[in-house]
């Protein structure tokens, strides 16, 4: 039984300032520009803050009275990069949205270390899988749930607390709420081809009553269409899980990859009775449609542990709009200065867009995925060089902020 029916989240939407014209709007409201429009400018980013918590509310009661260092820093990143349209990734649910409104008005609204506040009129959020129990013994260990990391071993996600490493959506354009499709419950075997995880000997890991019961998507995956000036581009939003922490059967890694893969379906449009949204509607993405895909998706197309086919079929998909990935010359720098396992590293590093010590290294894991449509006018990664303006900042996370700034295209 789901805790948090979506209509509830739709009322939500409503509360958090979406204006009564962006619940207008069907979903099938036009997705391509107007030939006589003016080409729209625009600046999308991705984010992967790291403002979770092990414990229920944890952050909220950190970031209250507004002097939070680490949240300081994160909203001081944005305020510099100034998105319109911005996924946060790693920012913990709770359904009263009371995290965001705290977020919202006492960090982003407020200027940070020089820089300017800046405010997002519409948002969304939504329930995620991480850390809500599942009820089955998903670890393989014999028991079910427990305390601590048994407890996310054995939940849909992995998380100590239900809504941990969610995410938020924040836009300065209005956000069609009626049209948004979300993904939670989608079950993993449900995907053609699934990539169902299997002991060294040919068992499969998860047995034939635990894995038609399995949830595919780690937190959720969300479609969430925002209207432009020129019309609707959908913003396609995840957060897959890291293919690591696991053996042999390489469970997570092959749920990294399957994650990927149903982007890769819902970009195909085909005719899907199994693609259904918890909203009961089934099918991809319409032909013709607009989007931009963002998310930490946890894959290197180079390096790293994930299984690469999947994050490079997806950035090679027809209707992903062919274009440098963005770069910093601070990843350059410290992949550097780091040495170890960066000389094994085949990418560039200028493409990196976090660092996770000296066993793993710099990766490339952010992403955001413009459609044709668009054209890409410039882009970076949050980065600066030792010295640099706002260098002190990008400790605030694991992850940098990515970002493009694109411009609608003629059709």
């Amino acid at each position: 039984m789901n805790p948090f029916p979506f209509p509830a989240v739709l009322l939500l939407a409503a509360a958090l300032s979406i204006l009564p014209a962006a619940l207008a709007a069907p979903s099938q409201s036009p997705t391509m520009p107007a030939t006589d429009a003016p080409p729209v400018r625009f600046t999308v980013a991705q984010f992967n803050a790291r403002l979770y918590s092990n414990e229920a509310g944890g952050v909220l009661r950190r970031l209250q009275g507004g002097q939070d260092v680490e949240a300081r820093k994160v909203a001081a990143i944005i305020q510099r990069v100034r998105p319109d349209l911005l996924l946060i990734n790693e920012f913990d649910f709770d359904a009263e949205g009371a995290l965001a409104d705290v977020f919202q008005r006492e960090y982003l609204a407020v200027g940070q270390h020089g820089e300017a506040a800046i405010h997002y009129p519409y948002r969304f959020l939504a329930p995620v899988n991480t850390g809500v129990p599942s009820g089955m013994d998903l670890n393989g260990d014999g028991r079910i749930g427990g305390e601590g990391r048994l407890h996310g071993e054995d939940s849909f996600g992995f998380g100590l607390q239900a809504g941990q490493y969610g995410m938020l959506v924040l836009s300065r354009f209005p956000i069609e709420s009626a049209g948004v499709r979300t993904f939670q419950y989608l079950r993993w075997a449900d995907l053609p081809g699934a990539r169902r995880p299997s002991h060294p000997d040919g068992r499969w890991w998860h047995d034939d009553t635990v894995w038609p019961r399995l949830r595919l998507s780690s937190k959720s995956h969300w479609d969430v269409p925002v209207r432009l000036p020129d019309g609707i581009v959908h913003f396609l939003a995840s957060h897959p899980t890291p293919p690591v922490f696991d053996g042999p059967e390489d469970r997570n890694g092959r749920r990294n990859a399957d994650e990927l893969a149903l982007w890769e379906h819902y970009l195909d449009n085909r005719e899907a009775d199994w693609l259904c949204d918890d909203q009961g509607r089934c099918g991809g993405l319409a032909e013709g449609a607009r989007f931009v895909l963002a998310g930490d998706l946890n894959n290197d197309p180079v390096d790293g542990n994930g299984l690469r086919e999947a994050i490079q079929a997806l950035i090679k998909h027809p209707r992903v709009l062919p274009h440098a990935f963005p770069r910093s010359k601070g990843a350059v720098l410290a992949a550097r200065s780091s040495g170890g396992i960066h000389a094994q590293h085949r990418g560039d590093p200028a493409h990196d867009t976090g660092a996770f010590g000296p066993r793993t290294g710099n990766l490339q894991l952010d992403y955001v995925l413009p459609s044709l449509g668009f054209r890409v006018l410039d882009s970076g990664v949050f980065w600066p060089p030792p010295g640099q303006p706002g260098a002190e900042w990008i400790d605030a996370s694991d992850h940098r902020l990515i970002w493009l700034r694109l411009e609608t295209a003629s059709p």
